[in-house]
Order: structure tokens, then sequence, then C-alpha cells
């Protein structure tokens, strides 16, 4: 969630209040201004306004309002961060999807994308089975990672599960912290299949010759 950080100015309606959070659009964290003075509006309570992102190549509008609560709250909402080097585009989609459903509180979706993104994975890396469990288990001899990963990969193939189906439920709810321990996971999975070896690449590039 992000910070509000008041002007040393403030009055019961911050009329220059900038906002830090990650941008939704370009994901840079920034301190993100008014557009134009005094812009802020209390409405029933609550207090909006929009703000712009810092950032030249991005200038990407948020809308915020500060509830009665206290609660703030941004639209589009913040992100998850993900770095999408090296990731096939059908994966990046499906993760992204994932990501965006997140993002939106729209937890079970988020959870039924990262199942679709692991059948992604299998099928760009040519695992084959009858079904997921089974491909998940064949990828072991496609991707190398440690093995604290594959026994996590049929745990994000079970939380999917659960997600779409209400039989045989594993997991008690598909809910925010379910979504969000799946995507953190699986952003370790496609680190390990997809960026590692770039990234040794690179490093190895670098070398003096002989």
């Amino acid at each position: 969630m992000a910070t509000i950080v008041l002007s040393p100015t403030t009055a019961t309606i911050p009329t220059q209040t900038a906002v830090r959070l990650r941008c939704p659009a370009c994901r840079a964290n920034g301190s993100f201004e008014p557009i134009i003075p005094n812009d802020v509006r209390a409405v029933s309570g609550e207090t909006l306004g929009v703000r712009k992102c810092p950032h030249p190549k991005c200038g990407a509008l948020v809308f915020f309002i500060l509830q009665k609560d206290s609660t703030f709250v941004s639209y589009p909402a913040e992100r998850i961060d993900f770095d999408t080097s090296g990731i096939p585009t059908s994966v990046h989609d499906a993760f992204e999807e994932a990501i965006t459903c997140h993002s939106d509180e729209c937890y079970v979706a988020s959870a039924i994308m990262v199942r679709k993104t692991l059948e992604l994975i299998c099928h760009d890396r040519g695992a084959t089975g009858a079904n997921l469990k089974e491909r998940l288990a064949a990828l072991k001899g496609k991707v190398i990672l440690p093995q604290e990963l594959f026994d996590g990969l049929d745990d994000l193939r079970l939380l999917g599960n659960d997600a779409a189906h209400v039989e045989s439920q594993i997991f008690d709810q598909v809910g925010k912290q379910e979504a969000e321990v799946g995507i953190e996971l699986t952003k370790e999975i496609l680190k390990a299949a997809y960026q590692y070896s770039s990234l040794l690449s690179k490093l190895r590039a670098l070398k003096k010759v002989p």
C-alpha cells in the first residue's frame, strides 16, 4: 500500500500532498506531485486527488483517495514488481495477468493465472504429461531448479486448482496472502528458468580473453 506524505503546511484538506508509491505503469518508485495547484477535494469525508508519475518517460496519472479510516487507495492500483527480461511472451503475458488480478483484488483469478503460467512454462520447455502434475514432474529434466522450488511448483498447482474448483480444497481459502505468496514463488521460478543463465552469460562476457 502506498504511503501518503503531507506537506508541512497541510490544512484539513492537504492541497499540496505528495504521494510516494510505485508507478502502476512504469513500476518505478517515486514521489508523485500535484499536476495543478490546489487540486485536492473533500467528498463525503474522503480526500480525493490526481497525481503524476515524476519520471519523464512515463508521466502516468494516478487517482488517489484518502478514506475516512485513513486508508490510502490509488487507481490504477500499485502492482507487484516483476522483471520481464528473458521470459517468453506467452509466459510473460499470463503472469502479468496474474499480477493485474492481484492489484485489482481479484485473488482467485490471480491464482488461476499463476497456474496458467506454470502450464505455459511446461509447454515452452517441452515438459509433457497427461496433467499438470505430470508435466511439472517432467519439468525437472528440462530446467535446473533447487528441490525446494520444485516442491513449491506442486503447491502452486494445488493453489490454482483450489481457485478453479470447489472440491477437495487443500488451502483454507484463496485470498490476498495466498495470491501474493503464489506470485512471489512464481517470480523465483521464472528467474531460475529464464534469467539466471542470462545473468551468468553477461558476467562471463566481462572476463578478459586469456
